[in-house]
């Protein structure tokens, strides 16, 4: 009977022990005192790799920019709905933050968004932008004057491939509608990703690239 005692006193001994130590815990975090890891920070769907990037851009075709006549960021209609009452830009700041918070229209009102063109955390949803990894105007003369508005909808609001990120709003907007051989982002380290994210959506849209921005895509992906 005194080891079947013993195990049962071993046993309550623990249990106290775990007891005290989550209480512990729970006071801490109220509190503010217990350090923990930053809530992972969400991202755009993973490109593809560095070597399949390589395969898709050479089987893209390869022609001479064409002109930007007829151009209006009207003709890819966005931000549409995606449920509810959040649109496009609005899932995707609640996708890329940390610990974003949302109101009742789906409006962020709180959380933090790293920028990984740059490097920058943003607490504020409006020094954020949604870019577009390929830019509207680069997709137009790349192809897609050619489609139907209902396929650049498709291509302005693509949740699916890498093509919608938040970044820093004047970093974007100094990308303007450039391509790589014309502007990369900041942050040097994020090069091979972004040209991996920019490969990948023109494969899947069927758009074209001109020469020099073939040869800058080769030349970030055989560094990758």
């Amino acid at each position: 009977m005194s080891g079947v005692y013993a195990r049962r006193s071993r046993g309550a001994l623990v249990a106290a022990r775990r007891t005290a130590v989550l209480a512990a815990a729970s006071a801490l975090a109220t509190t503010g005192l217990l350090a923990t890891a930053p809530t992972a920070q969400a991202a755009p769907p993973t490109p593809v790799s560095a070597s399949t990037a390589r395969s898709y851009l050479s089987q893209l075709t390869v022609s001479a920019e064409g002109s930007s006549s007829g151009y209006s960021r009207d003709l890819f209609p966005h931000w549409i709905t995606q449920s509810g009452t959040c649109n496009t830009r609005e899932v995707v700041l609640g996708r890329d933050g940390s610990n974003v918070q949302q109101d009742s229209s789906c409006a962020a009102v709180s959380g933090s968004w790293y920028s990984p063109y740059d490097g920058a955390t943003w607490y504020a949803a409006s020094d954020v932008d949604i870019d577009h990894i390929v830019p509207l105007a680069e997709a137009w003369r790349s192809g897609a004057s050619s489609w139907t508005t209902s396929k650049r909808q498709q291509f302005a609001n693509d949740l699916t491939r890498p093509q919608l990120i938040a970044v820093t709003d004047n970093v974007n907007q100094s990308k303007g509608d450039q391509d790589p051989a014309e502007w990369m982002p900041p942050r040097s380290s994020y090069h091979c990703y972004y040209a991996r994210m920019w490969v990948h959506t023109k494969y899947y849209w069927n758009l074209k690239v001109d020469p020099a921005e073939k040869s800058a895509l080769q030349s970030v992906l055989n560094g990758c």
